[in-house]
């Protein structure tokens, strides 16, 4: 099965069971063979068409008396992807497109090739007029160049301003770079850099973080044996700047409230060097089998996985732990470059979000012991999750105070304050924000 096929399916199975692009790829990477090069086009068409649906939908709907809400969606993908190609793929020429395009058409919906073909044509005719977005209203224009919801748009020019918007934008349309974060338990950096090396993957050292290693050209890891003999972990470096501002000491007791996949989780177990405990709890069954196979993976030994809802109060944890990670749920709008579907989500999708954030921070400070530190982190740019919840929390309970994050050195606006705030645009990587509180009396 050819790329353009995997990518077809994967699509379709994202926008029938509203699932999220890699957890797609991945279900459907598993089950078929497939060359790097393959594996590399499906993955570019897929992340491609998703990150540019509201501008490929605009170049369909001009062409199109049928508008792209009212086609079925076999043949809305197909053309989706037609039109992704064409716009963005100098790699692949235009003939090649319509072809490979319409050949899958005729496989999936054969009365429409005929449709598909006439539609992707015309665009290479008249390809630099069609291509162009020509509305005048500045927010819908870059609603529909960068493929976001518009209220996102509105919304950062007014906290931001409009140059950092597009800043942001340009930003959130490169390539996420892949980071992976050494087992310093197993290996050092040094020597798995080499290793990395010897099977052809690039392999480069990351000022930031000593146990941080940006990669190129690395396909298929799961299937790696470094991954599976546990030398390191995939993981964002704004993630890890959270093990880092944690910075628990040995044989401490630490609670990760909210752990699954279990990264932030397997790091703080790592950073004590195997040594005190992690109590990781999470609310879904599947993430914890996700959480023990990594930590099994690693070979931690000072880890304990349990079930539980965080927005209950866990009356046997109060007043029990040195460290209490509160890495809460959120709209996610620091990550957009990884998970592109979170630039369509709706203001409605978001709103309750703040409570639900309130409530796990309120309930994580119960746990925590004279003198003890409580870290609250998001992987989103609002400040209505992030800063907002911080000021309103120490407004109302003064036995906690921001203590100044001197860890790392990465926002120097605000970590003397006690907080980062991490842009994409800004300091190049995964938007976050982390806040570190002690607790004083």
């Amino acid at each position: 099965m050819k790329a353009r096929e995997i990518a077809y399916k994967v699509l379709l199975d994202i926008e029938e069971n509203n699932n999220y692009s890699n957890t797609s790829i991945n279900k459907h990477f598993k089950k078929i063979e497939m060359t790097n090069q393959d594996r590399g086009l499906a993955t570019e068409l897929i992340y491609g068409v998703i990150e540019n649906q509201y501008y490929l939908d605009y170049i369909i709907n001009k062409l199109s008396k049928i508008k792209t809400q009212k086609m079925s969606t076999c043949v809305k993908i197909l053309l989706r992807l037609g039109v992704y190609q064409i716009a963005f793929l100098d790699s692949i020429s235009d003939y090649a497109a319509v072809n490979e395009t319409v050949n899958l058409v005729k496989k999936y919906d054969k009365r429409s090739s005929g449709f598909v073909n006439a539609i992707l044509r015309n665009i290479i005719r008249k390809k630099e007029e069609i291509l162009k977005v020509d509305i005048d209203d500045n927010i819908m224009y870059l609603s529909t160049k960068y493929s976001y919801s518009p209220w996102m748009i509105k919304n950062w020019i007014k906290n931001f301003g409009e140059e950092f918007t597009k800043d942001l934008l340009d930003s959130n349309n490169e390539k996420p770079n892949l980071y992976l974060r050494v087992n310093t338990l197993k290996i050092n950096r040094g020597e798995l850099i080499e290793k990395l090396n010897n099977i052809g993957v690039k392999a480069y050292k990351v000022n930031l973080i000593e146990e941080a290693i940006r990669v190129e050209n690395f396909k298929n890891i799961e299937n790696n044996e470094l991954f599976k003999e546990g030398l390191f972990t995939v993981q964002d470096i704004s993630s890890m700047l959270v093990g880092k501002v944690v910075n628990p000491k040995k044989n401490s007791l630490v609670l990760d409230m909210c752990s699954a996949p279990g990264g932030k989780t397997t790091h703080l177990a790592t950073l004590m060097n195997n040594t005190g405990e992690v109590l990781a709890r999470d609310i879904f069954e599947h993430k914890l089998k996700l959480i023990t196979s990594t930590v099994n993976r690693l070979g931690l030994k000072n880890v304990v996985v349990e079930k539980f809802d965080s927005s209950k109060v866990d009356e046997k944890s109060i007043n029990k732990f040195d460290y209490v990670l509160a890495d809460v749920p959120c709209s996610g709008l620091g990550i957009i470059k990884r998970k592109p579907e979170i630039k369509y989500k709706t203001k409605a999708e978001l709103k309750d979000l703040p409570l639900i954030q309130k409530t796990i921070l309120e309930n994580a400070s119960k746990y925590v012991k004279k003198d003890g530190i409580l870290v609250y982190s998001t992987c989103t740019i609002e400040d209505t999750e992030n800063i907002n919840i911080i000021n309103e929390f120490i407004k109302t309970n003064n036995d906690f105070e921001l203590v100044p994050i001197d860890e790392v050195n990465v926002d120097l606006d605000n970590q003397d304050k006690g907080y980062l705030k991490i842009y994409p645009n800004i300091h190049g990587m995964d938007g976050f924000f982390i806040a570190k509180l002690r607790k004083v009396r």
